[in-house]
């Protein structure tokens, strides 16, 4: 083993390592119980008033928290997403959020792949070759079907992702794109905070029929690319 390759070896263990380790603390320190409804119930009033006196000291620590939480695949995205709609309402949230959690997504998909693209491709070529096939065919598509319609939860198609060659620019924008409108949903739904006493209070009807086209939206949209190819081949085609 050459020293790079040891070097290599080293950085990943020490990751490996960190990351394990700031889960760990993150549940023994009692960190975990801030991320519920409950608590941000009660520190609303206060994050109020932090937003009307310091409000870019509290949006770049809202995302920093929120990028950490997502890096390290840790509870609490939802209650971060409510309360950013709380907070810092609609325009300002959606941003903060998306940014946050598709950085948080990238840093994991780029984690895994340093620490264990090479080890698990190798060992189970053939398991993979079905999700390398989808990306090589549709491409970006391929990656926002699968953010529109959260079939598998968030953070394991961040560790899925990190195992195929898509490309880590292509990754975000569509991380990004895909889970916008959802986002967007959601810390909308994070406004009505002040007037609910319990999560069940927040989900509202404009709120089921939102979720709802979104699933539709990958359906609709792999038909009207399919239309519009067909279109264009058959203009060629006449031509």
């Amino acid at each position: 083993m050459s020293s790079r390759e040891r070097w290599r070896w080293l950085m990943r263990g020490l990751l490996v390592v960190v990351a394990i380790g700031a889960v760990i603390v993150f549940f023994l320190s009692g960190a975990a119980r801030h991320f519920d409804f409950a608590a941000l119930q009660r520190s609303r009033a206060w994050l109020l008033i932090e937003q009307a006196t310091h409000p870019w000291r509290l949006a770049f620590a809202f995302l920093g928290v929120l990028i950490t939480i997502v890096a390290l695949s840790l509870p609490g995205l939802t209650v971060l997403t409510l309360a950013a709609g709380a907070i810092f309402g609609l325009p300002e949230g959606t941003v903060l959020v998306s940014f946050g959690s598709a950085i948080g997504a990238t840093l994991v998909m780029l984690a895994t792949r340093f620490v264990f693209k090479d080890a698990i491709r190798r060992r189970f070529p053939h398991r993979l070759h079905k999700v390398d096939a989808g990306i090589e065919h549709d491409g970006a598509f391929y990656l926002l079907n699968i953010r529109l319609v959260p079939v598998f939860p968030f953070f394991l198609v961040n560790l899925l992702m990190g195992l195929t060659h898509i490309p880590v620019r292509t990754y975000y924008w569509v991380t990004q794109l895909g889970m916008l409108a959802g986002v967007a949903v959601y810390v909308n739904a994070g406004t009505r905070i002040g007037r609910a006493s319990a999560w069940g209070q927040l989900v509202s009807m404009p709120m089921l029929v939102s979720l709802a086209l979104l699933a539709a939206l990958p359906f609709a949209s792999r038909w009207i690319i399919r239309r519009a190819r067909h279109w264009r081949h058959e203009r060629r085609w006449h031509h």
